[in-house]
């Protein structure tokens, strides 16, 4: 599995826990891991159309 598959693997389970209303301090902890999970996928969103503009 690519490591942007598992990034949005791991993101679709973390929407899927939004969904069930969890209490403030867990919602407060998806959305930060919701928000680097973002980050990760637009660097590697980034990497990939720089390699492709390479070849």
């Amino acid at each position: 599995m690519s490591a942007v598959a598992k990034l949005q693997n791991q993101k679709e389970q973390l929407l899927a826990r939004l969904d069930n209303d969890p209490g403030p301090n867990e919602r407060a902890e998806i959305q930060a891991l919701l928000a680097k999970i973002e980050t990760a996928l637009k660097l590697l969103g980034t990497q990939d159309t720089a390699a492709a503009v390479d070849e």
